[in-house]
This record gives C-alpha cells, structure tokens and sequence, in this order.
C-alpha cells in the first residue's frame, strides 16, 4: 500500500496562517474551525551579567500540523463502526455512512484532527484533499503556502525530515505520525517543557 504523508520545513514557516485559512475557506468550514493548526511556540529568557549588561536566549518557532495519516491510527482503533479507516493511499478517512458521530475519534486522537460535526452528525477531519489527490493536484494547505513550507506525497518521495519529532506534539511512537519535519534551530524536540504554545487561544 502506498502511504501518503506531509512534509513541513520549519525553516521556511513564517506562522502566517494561510495554511489554516485556505483549509477553511476550501472545505467551507466555519470561522475558528479548522483541519489543518499553526502553532506558536515560544520560551526563554533574560539573563544579567556581572557588569549590569543582559543577554538573552528567547526563541520562536512555528509548527504546523493537521491529521497524520498515521501508520497506526487511535482514532481508528476506537471506531466501534470501522468508519474510521485507512485508503489505499493510507489516507485517514471517515465513512460517513457509517459514522455514528460518538466522538471517540477524536477523544483517542493525540494529535485533535477528527471531531464531530453535529450539524451534520458525524465526524470530520482531513482527508489530505483527497479529490484534488485524485485529480493530480496537492493539498489546499500545501498549494496556499507561499513559502513552500509544505509538502504532500507518498512518503518514499518525500525529503528527509525527523519523524513528527518537535514540542508541543505528543511522542511519535504512540501512533507513528505521518509527518515529517526539517527542524529549525531553534525548535525543541518532543516532550520538552521550557517552551509553550503563545497562540493557545487560536489553536485550542
């Protein structure tokens, strides 16, 4: 089976959010939902000198992230109707026929990518854009980025990048995320606690 995973280049990420915004606007989502999150991490601090100058160690970085297409899917194992299921293309995907809208999805998930539409009375989630896949097109997110932070394709194909390995997301090896990342230097690896989300309010 081929699987699909994203690339995100921290290097080239500036937080503008048009990832976000272009997910939204293309699934016709509503203000503040979104699949796709951009999160603002941020830490340090100021230290003074013995001769009264300061300097400091502040840092911020930038992480976006929507569902992982992981290889071994929590939301998937919770699903007690098999809606929740994987593509030939190992894209995550909800049989909307079958879901029952319980939530489990997303309550298992560590990375908050399914929740439950009650206006429509099942899950949603990413898809990867799988029609524009089938088409030969990218991603929404992936085509809005300006600065090519983002990429989609199977993952044999994609550059080398750590897998899903930076802070605030949760350990790779609880769900082997499809994600892989080019660090910057300032980024921090997961499970580290001296950095924390500044945009908390937008993502949450």
């Amino acid at each position: 089976m081929t699987q699909y995973g994203f690339y995100f280049d921290a290097t080239r990420c500036t937080g503008c959010h048009t990832c976000e915004a272009a997910c939204r606007d293309y699934h016709n989502l509503d203000v503040g939902t979104t699949f796709r999150h951009v999160y603002e991490l941020e830490g340090g601090g100021w230290t003074q000198a013995d001769d009264g100058t300061w300097t400091t160690d502040s840092f911020t970085y930038y992480t976006s992230f929507a569902c992982q297409h992981c290889d071994d899917p929590a939301c998937m194992h919770v699903c007690p109707t098999g809606a929740m299921h994987k593509d030939d293309n190992g894209i995550v995907s909800v049989d909307t026929g079958r879901c029952i809208g319980c939530g489990y999805c997303h309550m298992a998930c560590p990375y908050d990518a399914p929740f439950v539409d009650r206006a429509k009375g099942h899950s949603v989630k990413c898809d990867g854009c799988a029609s524009r896949i089938a088409e030969g097109k990218q991603p929404m997110c992936v085509e809005a980025c300006s600065l090519r932070a983002l990429q989609f394709a199977p993952v044999d194909q994609l550059p080398e990048g750590e897998r899903a390995n930076v802070a605030p997301l949760p350990d790779p090896e609880l769900t082997k995320p499809n994600l892989y990342i080019k660090n910057c230097a300032a980024a921090h690896a997961v499970g580290d606690t001296s950095c924390r989300v500044a945009n908390e309010a937008e993502v949450k």
